[in-house]
């Protein structure tokens, strides 16, 4: 499923995502994708890709057995500053992290309320802030956990159980 500008997805369940659930394609910084409800299992990679440009919004989402649950693209020829809200999430194990993002293009994540189930070992990752670049090469990873600037969230927005 690909949205070209601001668009809804209301409670759309995906049982076998493959690569990507739903991509976002916009190229209006004042465009707004929200996932609001429903939820995705077993992706091989992202549940949900944010290639263009503005703010994605997910709440009340559910997700397992996947890769990533949101990533800001990290090597798209033409890069954009991002905005990704998460709240009020289930995230069940085993996944490699939550969202990633590209600190040198200005991308955010904010996580509130993610409620984290079977990782009793904390190896899910949070967020993951990417060196992006607009060359198609592999983007390198430089930081993973809460900062300043770019993953946006204490301790106390998330719970593990």
């Amino acid at each position: 499923m690909h949205c070209s500008g601001s668009c809804t997805l209301q409670n759309v369940w995906w049982l076998d995502v493959g690569e990507d659930a739903a991509t976002f394609k916009g190229k209006s910084a004042s465009s707004v994708y929200t996932v609001y409800g429903g939820g995705a299992k077993n992706a091989e990679d992202k549940v949900l890709q944010f290639n263009g440009a503005g703010k994605l919004v997910v709440s009340k989402f559910q997700v397992a057995n996947s890769g990533k649950l949101v990533r800001s693209c990290g090597n798209c020829s033409t890069q954009y500053e991002r905005t990704i809200i998460i709240n009020d999430v289930d995230v069940t194990a085993p996944m490699n992290s939550i969202v990633g993002v590209n600190s040198n293009y200005g991308d955010t994540a904010a996580l509130r309320k993610v409620r984290i189930h079977g990782d009793s070992g904390k190896k899910i990752k949070t967020c993951v802030r990417f060196q992006g670049n607009n060359t198609g090469a592999e983007p390198q990873q430089i930081g993973v956990g809460p900062d300043a600037t770019s993953c946006l969230f204490s301790a106390s927005d998330l719970t593990y159980d």
